[in-house]
């Protein structure tokens, strides 16, 4: 299947064939640490996310998170940095008051993207941690599969459109779909690597 094809068909098996390579197409990439990091934010991120009495995330797991963005990506350091330079207590509160707005389409995100080195890009890959069934995370290869968005932007009202473009394909997918699933099914589609944005 081309890579423009994939958004245009509703086959469920062709989806499940894209998201079953996913994490071929990870290792595909060739950066050491991006297997471990994906592994973590998948599968450990979303349960201490959810095991804590508020939501909300660490200092050090919103420092992960943003290394695994990157290396999935385009790295950049300085963003990095300005990440790594936030008050551990920031990034709790601001967490914890960004994730509470769920399900809201992009309170979560405005919020987030309040803390240092963080834009819509990063921001999504909290709340993907926390609520996969609302927020996908914002990836320019996957934007770029959806022929309504237009050129992408890295705002919040683009990424609301984006978010809604998924939720409703994760809706037509049929139960068991969640816009994040979706995310992953386009991004292993085109092959991985991007240039996602803060």
């Amino acid at each position: 299947m081309a890579a423009a094809d994939l958004w245009g068909t509703d086959a469920p098996d062709a989806w499940r064939a894209a998201l079953d390579r996913y994490d071929a197409v990870v290792a595909r990439q060739a950066v050491e640490r991006l297997p471990g990091l994906d592994r973590w934010y998948h599968a450990d991120l979303p349960k201490a996310i959810a095991a804590r009495p508020t939501p909300q995330l660490t200092h050090d797991e919103l420092v992960r998170l943003t290394e695994w963005k990157m290396a999935r990506g385009v790295w950049r350091a300085p963003n990095l940095v300005l990440v790594k330079g936030n008050a551990a207590d920031a990034v709790a509160e601001t967490s914890a008051t960004a994730l509470a707005q769920a399900p809201h389409p992009t309170a979560p995100i405005k919020i987030l993207a309040t803390l240092a080195g963080v834009g819509p890009a990063t921001a999504s890959a909290a709340a993907a941690a926390h609520r996969p069934d609302v927020y996908p995370f914002f990836d320019e290869l996957v934007a770029a599969q959806v022929p309504t968005l237009g050129a992408v932007a890295w705002t919040l009202g683009y990424y609301g459109r984006y978010a809604a473009a998924l939720r409703e394909r994760a809706g037509r997918l049929g139960e068991g779909w969640t816009p994040a699933m979706v995310e992953r099914a386009l991004w292993a589609h085109v092959g991985g690597k991007t240039g996602a944005a803060a």
